[in-house]
């Protein structure tokens, strides 16, 4: 999670559901405390799944989707997986 996160309660909560919390530090409060390397390659990983969703979402179409049935949906989905796969090779590319 992001700073916006950097919240105790938060913390707690993760924690008492058997979760390890990889959440980023918020430095407007207190000295920053570098996340450790193994957590800093998941929070890295879990970034890059986050910015595919959000461009899916924002760019190709995947909030507002206009059909019923599950078949559909995923056709339309797959759609903009495509497209973004496409993109991204063309930025690879130029």
């Amino acid at each position: 999670m992001d700073t916006a996160y950097d919240a105790q309660p938060i913390y707690e909560v993760s924690r008492t559901l058997g979760h390890v919390p990889i959440i980023d530090k918020n430095s407007r409060r207190h000295d920053v405390i570098p996340l450790a390397p193994h957590e800093a390659v998941r929070y890295r990983e879990r970034s890059v799944a986050a910015r595919f969703n959000g461009r899916l979402k924002e760019e190709f179409g995947a909030s507002t989707i206009m059909v019923r049935g599950a078949k559909k949906v995923r056709l339309h989905l797959m759609f903009g997986v495509i497209a973004l796969f496409v993109d991204q090779l063309l930025m690879l590319i130029s």
